[in-house]
Parts: structure tokens; C-alpha cells; sequence
């Protein structure tokens, strides 16, 4: 029996799903891939105190980690920018701050570097040949939203390494844009208020602007202020990803997410739905349902297992009706009879 030619992706997949690094082919490397995707053997390793100093000095910024998913995260927003949607200005934690993320693999013998950079239209091919001089891939290049001004892109960057070089490598291919902490404005002081914080006199934050406790109750999680702004952040717990021997969750950004602007009465949403590939279509039709506009569906990742699908929306109404859509699409996940699903109990917030 001759052996049947194998896609990159499945060979990706496949290697995925095995821990490995090397290229796999042969019916063995499809079966593989297309079966379903083993819960991770063991814990991921956490990143040393060195580790996290080190991406830190390399990014000269302070990122925060998160333990219990052995990540260290660095948001990296676009505060340069002044954004409006249909002419309207929107703050830039309405979705369009990036940010990156580095864990160990689960052998700990590596660390993975994972990204989602905001990019206008001119500079997305300047960051591109940057990342690939550093050694760095492209996962994806999309758009998140309708009706922007300026028009925005994301791009998805992603390395293997350790996490001293793929930061340092990260921060090199950063060093003539405006994504380097270092090239950023500070962000305005009502943008670091919290849920519990007394904001002074200023602009109003997320917490006066909406009922927390009505949108907690639709959405069934706590969201998190930042700035005017109120967003929920629900990982997939349910479903246990590997993409190049990691274990990928919502602090590296496997994860489904809505952000409100405006206020309580006259709201934006807007958000990304992480989803298995025959969960798009019912997230689709639920969104269409509750009068929110799908913006894009695509990866986010290269070579993860089981594939993972992204979808962008929007809205704008009251926020409770907005909240309601967004929970209905949630509601979607985890049906069905796909081997590594068991529902959306499993989901946490990230």
C-alpha cells in the first residue's frame, strides 16, 4: 500500500496533535489530525521569574501573569490613535489594543510566542518583512471591524523559542513602529480604573456609564472595566487545543469576547466568538437573530488542532439587548456531538 499525499496543514496538525516538531507524513499523520485532540498529558510548565524579567526588560514593559495558565501577557494598545466608527469616535479598549503572549510547550523544551498586533493599512507589510527578518511567522491578516476610520488590520505573529529570545525577537521586529511600549502615549488615566475604583473627576469610566449587574446577569460572567469601556473575556475550556506541542487557552488567545461603548441606553458592541469549525454557521444564523453584524470569520492560528475558527461582530443598541445576542452565541458552543466537546459548563472566564 502507497502512502497517500499529506497537506501542510495536516502535517502541521498532525505534528500538533504528536508534540512534535518534525514534519509527519502518511495515512498515520491524518489519522492523527483528524481525530480528536488528546487532553494535554501533563501541566504546562510555568515561565521562571527570569523568564517573565527578561520579556519584560526585552518589551520595556510590565506584562502580567496569568499563573493558572502559565502565560505571560502584555497588552500592547494603539493609544496614537483616534478611532470613530460611521464617524462616530470610539475609545481604542473598544478593540483596538493587541497585545502578546509566551508559554512553555508542554515538555517544556521550548516556549511559543503568540500575538495579535493593530496595524493601519500602510504599515501591516513594513511589520511583516520585520517579523520574518527576526525568524517570526504570520498566522493571519484581517479585519475586525466595518465602518472604522481610520481602517484598521490584525495581524496574528507567532515564534518558537525561549521566551528571553522570542521576546527579545518580538521587540526587534516592533522597534520602528508605533506597537513598542517604548513609541506609545501614555494611556489615558481613566483607562486604568477598575470595577471597584473610585474614579476622579474626569470622563466617566465603564462603571458609571453602565449597569454592570444587568449585563452580568445576561451575559452570566464578570466582565472588566477599562476606561469608558465594559468587556468580557470567556475561554473554551471545553475544547482542549494544542498548536505545536502548547496548550493553547484564552490568555494566549483562545477565547470569545464582547467589549461595550457608549452607555447603558444608546451602546456598541463589539467581540470575536472562538469556535469549532461546525459551530460557525449556528453562531452566524444566532447573531443575524439578535441584529448583530458578522464582520469576519477566519483563523487566528496555524497548525492548531483541533482547527479553530474566529468570527467578529458588532452592534449597536441598547446594551442589555446587545448582551442578550452575545450570550445567545455563546449559547451555541459546545453542541453537537464532536469527540472533544463537553459543553459550555466547561467554559471559564479568561
Amino acid at each position: 500500500m502507497t502512502n497517500s499525499p499529506v497537506s501542510r496543514r495536516d502535517a502541521l496538525r498532525a505534528a500538533a496533535v504528536l508534540g512534535a516538531t518534525a514534519f509527519v507524513s502518511g495515512p498515520e499523520a491524518l489519522a492523527a489530525a483528524s481525530g480528536p485532540a488528546a487532553p494535554p498529558s501533563r501541566k504546562t510548565p510555568a515561565l521562571s521569574p527570569a523568564d517573565r524579567a527578561a520579556i519584560d526588560a526585552a518589551m520595556g514593559k510590565k506584562g502580567a501573569y496569568n499563573e493558572a495558565q502559565a502565560t505571560h501577557l502584555m497588552a500592547l494598545p494603539r493609544n496614537d490613535l483616534t478611532v470613530r466608527i460611521k464617524g462616530e469616535p470610539v475609545p481604542i479598549s473598544f478593540g483596538f489594543g493587541g497585545w502578546v503572549a509566551i508559554k512553555h510547550t508542554l515538555d517544556g523544551k521550548s516556549a511559543m510566542l503568540m500575538s495579535d498586533t493593530v496595524l493601519l493599512q500602510e504599515e501591516v507589510n513594513p511589520l511583516i518583512s520585520a517579523a520574518l527578518a527576526q525568524g517570526l511567522e504570520i498566522g493571519a491578516i484581517h479585519n475586525h471591524f466595518f465602518y472604522e476610520e481610520p481602517r484598521i488590520f490584525y495581524m496574528h505573529i507567532s515564534g518558537m523559542g525561549t521566551p528571553a529570545e522570542l521576546a527579545r525577537k518580538f521587540a526587534v521586529a516592533l522597534k520602528d513602529s508605533k506597537l513598542l511600549p517604548a513609541n506609545q502615549p501614555a494611556a489615558p488615566a481613566a483607562s486604568q480604573a477598575g470595577n471597584n475604583a473610585t474614579p476622579a473627576a474626569g470622563p466617566p469610566t465603564g462603571k458609571e456609564l453602565f449597569d454592570l449587574a444587568a449585563l452580568d446577569a445576561v451575559v452570566q460572567y464578570k466582565g472588566v472595566v477599562n476606561g469608558p469601556t465594559y468587556k468580557y473575556t470567556v475561554g473554551r475550556d471545553d475544547v482542549q487545543s494544542l498548536m505545536m506541542g502548547t496548550e493553547m487557552t484564552a490568555a494566549i488567545g483562545l477565547n470569545s469576547w464582547a467589549a461595550f461603548a457608549g452607555k447603558q441606553d444608546d451602546a456598541h458592541i463589539a467581540g470575536d466568538i472562538a469556535m469549532l469549525e461546525h459551530e460557525v454557521n449556528p453562531v452566524i444564523k444566532t447573531l443575524r437573530m439578535h441584529k448583530l453584524e458578522v464582520v469576519a470569520v477566519h483563523n487566528h492560528m496555524l497548525g492548531d488542532t483541533p482547527r479553530m475558527m474566529f468570527l467578529h461582530y458588532y452592534g449597536r443598541g441598547p446594551a442589555a439587548q446587545l448582551a442578550t445576542g452575545f450570550r445567545a452565541a455563546l449559547d451555541q458552543l459546545g453542541k453537537g456531538q464532536a469527540p472533544h466537546m463537553s459543553g459550555m459548563k466547561g467554559m471559564k472566564q479568561g
